[in-house]
């Protein structure tokens, strides 16, 4: 059993202009905050995907892929989840002028996977960068306000990637995520 996700994974300039932004704030809060290599956009996550069903879902993200066309997307502003007042997750936002093929780009991966035979987790698809985690809830408004004057470069999505994730292997018992595949658009 593999646990895995479909994911958009921004330019290394993108990351770093937001890497940037928030290196001189990380200190303020005792959040776990995500590594810059961690930083991606979820299309579609799978807590456990069959070793028989890999192949498959290979294929099939990759005829999902090749359905889409590419989009501009840019990092701006925030949020927390579940909500701001008791918030565990800290998340960037992203915006786009294309937020019909992104929700296409998400449901086209999330259909390729269970096609494949494979349970994907989670609700409605919400595009966000997870930047931390609490622990506990906390009051985030001051963080979304924060985030809210962030707008990073914009970027020209073309393509995703499937990554395999695995809980407690990267440094600091983070997960360590290895991209098994690029699915390109079109």
């Amino acid at each position: 059993m593999n646990r895995m996700f479909v994911a958009v994974i921004p330019p290394e300039s993108v990351i770093e202009n937001l890497d940037e932004f928030l290196s001189v704030r990380r200190d303020a809060a005792p959040f776990r905050w995500s590594t810059p290599d961690q930083l991606h956009l979820t299309l579609a996550f799978a807590e456990h995907v069959p070793d028989r069903s890999l192949d498959d879902a290979i294929e099939r993200l990759e005829t999902a892929a090749g359905r889409r066309t590419p989009f501009d997307l840019t990092v701006t502003g925030g949020g927390a989840f579940p909500h701001v007042v008791e918030g565990k997750v800290l998340y960037a936002g992203v915006e786009t002028d294309a937020a019909e093929e992104l929700d296409r780009v998400a449901a086209g991966s999330r259909n390729a996977l269970v096609k494949a035979g494979v349970e994907v987790d989670g609700g409605r698809f919400r595009p966000h960068l997870t930047l931390a985690r609490t622990g506990q809830p906390t009051e985030l408004s001051n963080w979304v306000r924060l985030l809210d004057a962030y707008r990073g470069p914009t970027w020209t999505v073309s393509s995703f990637v499937l990554v395999h994730s695995r809980l407690g292997e990267g440094p600091r018992k983070r997960p360590a995520y290895e991209v098994v595949a690029e699915f390109p658009f079109g």
